[in-house]
């Protein structure tokens, strides 16, 4: 890691920055991907929040400029804040800035570890470098509660909104940003204030969650220590969260890297390019399908086909029956091949269906 000092584009101010070496990663796509939704571009980089604490971020081809507020630019030895706020110890930058992209995840191998089809391949491909981000759990709940049947552009606008409105001003460099609110901010406000921010019906669950956050009734820390299944289900248990959100939220929140949440894109990239000729595919289905084919990461492999459907696959002259036959098997090394006897296919392409599922 090196330090050194740079005239970033959030102000004409020079201010100290960390810098470190980032290999295999793209910090646009990674927050222009649909999992985190508060980020504004700004000059060359992006401004926003880690948990409580603004940060300005950029990427010069495989290094990684970042500056937070209150931050120490300088190596944990040194981590005093030096004027950008108190002179208690300051949080490290490189640590804070790393584990939220979540640097540590082996991209390569989970990479390597994705089905080897056309459709699989076209989406790492062209997501290279694209992280799941560690999102703080609150947050993260929250976000996708205000998410359901929204699209990305409107999901941004409820996160703005709501923390214009109720979260903290925070300044990085010359730029002021603004917290997520906390659960007991939100408990507080009234539904019609919630309303005000784009929420619609989605205000009465979001208050109604925040409320049992607030109170200690559902500890999201604590649950980090539960397994896939009971995790799920005490999400699910909670207003205004389904298992798509239940998914979004063991994904993004607490890595869960097999988590596969299905939502309008990764149901339509399932239906047109795995089972084009399959008529009646019941969600059940889609999910155990998901759940065996796309393995352990299958998280990661979610991210890249939504990102990719989204905005390649979505522009105007981009084929969408480009794709040939081929036999898919369990993305786990060394199980069991085939999915339930079935050999599905690419778009375009027959479908052969084991027993039970003609």
């Amino acid at each position: 890691m090196s330090v050194g000092r740079s005239a970033l584009s959030v102000g004409r101010l020079l201010v100290d920055f960390t810098e470190f070496a980032i290999p295999e990663f793209d910090l646009e796509k990674t927050l222009n991907s649909g999992q985190v939704f508060h980020w504004e571009k700004i000059g060359n980089g992006f401004a926003g929040t880690i948990g409580d604490r603004a940060v300005y971020v950029e990427q010069r081809d495989e290094s990684l400029r970042a500056l937070m507020e209150g931050g120490a630019p300088a190596t944990p030895r040194a981590r005093r804040a030096s004027g950008l706020a108190s002179h208690e110890l300051a949080p490290p930058v490189m640590e804070s800035v790393s584990y939220y992209f979540a640097l540590d995840h082996p991209l390569q191998e989970i990479c390597a570890s994705f089905p080897d089809d056309p459709i699989m391949n076209a989406a790492r491909d062209f997501c290279r470098g694209l992280r799941i981000i560690r999102q703080p759990k609150w947050e993260c709940l929250a976000t996708f509660i205000c998410s359901s049947m929204k699209q990305v552009a409107h999901i941004r606008q409820i996160s703005l909104a709501l923390r214009n409105r109720f979260g903290d001003q925070r300044k990085v460099g010359s730029r002021v940003v603004h917290t997520f609110p906390s659960p007991q901010r939100i408990a507080r406000a009234s539904e019609n204030e919630l309303r005000e921010c784009k929420l619609g019906y989605r205000a009465k669950t979001l208050r109604a969650t925040a409320r049992l956050v607030s109170s200690d009734e559902c500890d999201l820390e604590s649950w980090s220590a539960l397994p896939d299944g009971n995790l799920r289900k005490n999400l699910c248990e909670l207003p205004g969260v389904g298992v798509k959100i239940a998914n979004c939220v063991m994904l993004f929140a607490y890595a869960r890297l097999r988590a596969f949440p299905i939502d309008v894109w990764i149901e339509r990239v399932l239906r047109q390019r795995y089972f084009p000729r399959r008529k009646k595919m019941t969600a059940q289905q889609l999910r155990e399908f998901s759940e065996t084919y796309f393995g352990e990461h299958g998280g990661y492999a979610q991210q890249y086909l939504f990102h990719h459907a989204r905005i390649a696959l979505g522009k105007p002259g981009v084929g969408r029956d480009s794709s040939t036959a081929l036999r898919f098997g369990r993305n786990d090394k060394g199980r069991m091949r085939g999915w339930k006897g079935e050999s599905v296919t690419a778009a375009g392409a027959q479908v052969v269906s084991p027993a039970g599922l003609r």
